[in-house]
């Protein structure tokens, strides 16, 4: 068995992917694959990796998708794939310092854990600032379920990213790092709770060797159509697992006031959507409040600062029409 898998999707990002194949070569072992998903991509990120896959970036294979999914569908390609006993990620607009994998895999060996979390480099424009993994101490295992609280604050599940950390194979073979498939954005929600609620084990271990480019012009954090509504249906999937929790009590404050949290921001910045992007952004965020148990809603709503709270307060006097809910969910 080889000792590591990378899974590295692309769509349309001939411009960045010679930055994030460089790195890979960069990175390379005799026990390292890595494995490239293009998501038919329509620029000339096809061409890039298969020129990598054929001889310039050792142990790279090029995986090519017969057609777009979207980014968890292709990271799920990548891992039916994966031959390693450790399972990693990258994004095809990001790249990694120099050694990253290597140092990564050791920590991760030496702490015997399931899976640690490292923190990144933001990169916007030429500033370079690092984010740190919202928990607790450096090098110390611990249990992943004390990374979700408390409610009140930045937690290890508000930092989503999958390819900040490496994960033991046998999470994949237990079913715990394949993602909703067709989810366009927000896929790393779900995903990031269910880890920390199923997995026995885990470690933030620093490392800040992963640069993560913001501001991209592809990329859907940057886009203002109808697939950022897909953050809907990736935080209905965490209130539903929460659900099933045997600490549903506890544990569905924090999913709550996460959701809410998104669904202001959304609205807060609703002028960078399509007109009618915006108008359905509304109306499913209504829906979506409406979905959450009341009492737990009434108090996050309560706990939050006055512009927020006005803004779920506003969605939440909405009225929707008969049969509502149903189109809602159709879409």
């Amino acid at each position: 068995m080889l000792k590591l898998s990378v899974v590295v999707p692309f769509f349309n990002v001939q411009t960045y992917a010679p930055d994030a194949l460089k790195s890979l070569e960069l990175n390379a072992r005799g026990d390292f694959e890595f494995l490239l998903v293009d998501d038919r991509s329509t620029d000339g990120t096809p061409g890039l990796l298969e020129r990598a896959a054929a001889g310039g970036v050792p142990g790279a294979v090029h995986l090519r998708r017969d057609r777009n999914g979207g980014l968890a569908t292709a990271r799920n390609t990548g891992l039916d794939a994966a031959r390693g006993e450790y399972i990693a990620f990258l994004d095809g607009d990001d790249w990694l310092a120099p050694g990253h994998l290597a140092r990564t895999l050791a920590a991760i060996e030496a702490l015997g854990c399931d899976f640690v979390r490292t923190d990144h480099v933001q990169v916007t424009g030429r500033s370079r600032v690092v984010q740190r993994v919202p928990y607790g101490p450096e090098m110390v295992v611990g249990a992943p379920r004390d990374g979700i609280l408390p409610a009140s604050r930045a937690t290890a599940v508000d930092y989503p990213y999958a390819w900040a950390g490496m994960y033991h194979r046998r999470l994949l073979d237990r079913g715990l790092l394949h993602f909703s498939d067709g989810l366009r954005t927000a896929e790393d929600r779900p995903w990031i709770w269910r880890l920390h609620r199923e997995a026995a084990s885990f470690a933030a271990v620093g490392l800040p060797g992963v640069f993560y480019r913001r501001g991209v012009s592809t990329s859907l954090t940057q886009i203002g159509d109808e697939r950022q509504l897909d953050f809907i249906r990736a935080f209905d999937q965490v209130l539903a697992d929460v659900a099933t929790d045997r600490e549903y009590e506890l544990l569905i404050p924090k999913a709550v006031r996460t959701y809410c949290a998104i669904i202001a921001h959304h609205i807060g910045s609703i002028e960078r959507f399509e007109p009618a992007v915006a108008k359905k952004l509304r109306f499913m965020s209504a829906a979506a409040l409406g979905r959450m148990p009341a009492p737990v809603l009434d108090r996050v709503i309560a706990s939050m600062d006055a512009e927020r709270s006005a803004l779920l307060r506003g969605l939440r006097r909405r009225r929707r029409p008969a049969g509502a809910h149903a189109a809602g969910a159709a879409s």
